[in-house]
């Protein structure tokens, strides 16, 4: 047998070090070759680690949340063969030892030899048919991995009750497994009773996505000079042509939505608005106006929110757009996009689609200098040649950055965004 080190890849172009998001796998785990081991965080997407061989774990190196430098080891596995590390050398005190070999790889195996005493008592829970529970007290926070958390989130499962063979009771994949075998609930525990005093503080470590989230988002407060304009639109018209084209389309096109049309009324405007279409690089105090319309779409993940981009906007029509939305959205949710369909957008467009409120005010995707929020479409009562009617009625909250874009062109430019939406037939002409 001999050992592999495996060294942290270059993810991405000018990466020097990268965030451990998710350990997918344990000390003792034999995997094979390109199955997924981790997952790794950059400034722009979680990227998943494949195994490069077939063999046994026997270190992991660094916890998630922490950094790695790449080319730094990261996993060490025991492999069939020489491997591609020459053994440690013998300590002076192990010179004589006949089995210096065996003691140095001693602690190895300690993981798997411990896994028989909790598990001792499964035969008793499986008879009586109820669910095990874990040896740890109440309060106590159970040890897991982030995807160990997740998948018994969606399973119903709360982890205070699952029994973990891991070191210091460390719940993996294996527990959870067990412990639905041997009986235990896949509903989640009946909330807290009413009037009763609680007890406890959660402490969860901002880690992976969310923690470079909150990195880009207080970098553009501290450094943005925001300032956010609310403009309502009557979608009446818009909504009544959206309808109708989804009851019409051909079976291999895509849903509309309202963004594909917003997306098309955007790239109409900004061709005479430039200064808005900009990526601003204020360290060098230079503004890049952009020709092409990269229209980044603020989409929800069950990691976080993350920015896909449309390239070229201005090319699609509303099908097309509504297309690429989709699949940038599934490829996110699925962690599958790749950093060119991250990087690079233009301005932004964010929506909290049925929940989006009256009125927000988004905080812009730096460098960018714009961004514009989608709010909730109600039915309202409106005055319409001295009439009262009911009329579908949407807000656009957009922000600007007020070092680069004035307020008159801030407004003009959602006014004449309006325009269009509330006329869609010139949507579609020249």
């Amino acid at each position: 047998m001999g050992q592999y080190v495996f060294k942290l890849p270059d993810v991405g172009e000018g990466t020097a070090e990268a965030e451990i998001a998710a350990w997918h796998v344990s000390v003792g785990d034999t995997v094979t070759e390109d199955q997924h081991l981790v997952d790794i965080m950059t400034d722009k997407a979680v990227v998943e680690i494949p195994s490069p061989v077939a063999g046994r774990i026997v270190a992991l190196h660094g916890a998630a949340g922490e950094m790695r430098a790449v080319g730094g080891a990261l996993i060490e596995f025991e492999v069939e063969g020489a491997g591609n590390a020459k053994p440690a050398p013998a300590k002076p005190a192990e010179a004589d030892a006949t089995s210096a070999p065996v003691v140095a790889k001693a602690p190895v195996p300690k993981p798997v030899e411990a896994k028989p005493a909790p598990i001792a008592p499964a035969p008793v829970a499986r008879e009586a048919a109820k669910p095990a529970f874990a040896t740890r007290e109440a309060g106590d926070k159970p040890l897991a991995s982030p995807a160990v958390r997740k998948r018994a989130w969606d399973l119903g499962i709360e982890l205070q009750f699952v029994p973990g063979t891991g070191p210091a009771g460390r719940i993996g994949h294996d527990d959870l497994d067990g412990f639905i075998a041997a009986g235990g609930s896949t509903a989640k525990l009946a909330g807290p009773a009413r009037d009763v005093k609680r007890e406890g503080v959660e402490e969860i470590k901002i880690i992976g996505l969310r923690r470079k989230i909150a990195e880009k988002m207080q970098e553009a407060k501290r450094r943005i000079p925001h300032f956010s304009y609310i403009e309502e639109i009557d979608v009446t018209a818009l909504e009544e042509l959206r309808q109708h084209l989804n009851a019409t389309k051909k079976a291999d096109r895509p849903k509309l939505t309202i963004l594909p049309f917003l997306m098309r009324a955007m790239t109409r405007v900004l061709p005479d608005y430039p200064q808005i279409n900009a990526r601003f690089d204020d360290d060098a105090g230079v503004v890049h106006r952009h020709a092409g319309v990269h229209m980044g779409i603020a989409t929800q993940t069950p990691t976080g929110l993350v920015v896909t981009v449309v390239a070229h906007a201005e090319a699609l029509d509303v099908w097309q757009s509504a297309t690429e939305v989709a699949r940038l959205a599934a490829a996110a949710r699925d962690g599958k996009a790749t950093r060119e369909e991250m990087s690079g957008s233009t301005i932004t467009i964010t929506s909290l689609g049925a929940m989006g409120g009256l009125a927000s005010t988004p905080v812009i995707n730096r460098p960018e200098v714009a961004i514009v929020g989608v709010n909730k479409m109600i039915d309202r009562p409106m005055v319409r040649d001295g009439q009262i009617v009911v009329r579908k009625m949407m807000n656009l909250s957009a922000s600007f950055d007020h070092r680069i874009v004035d307020g008159w062109d801030a407004a003009e430019f959602i006014q004449r965004v309006r325009a269009l939406l509330e006329q869609p037939a010139t949507l579609f002409m020249d």
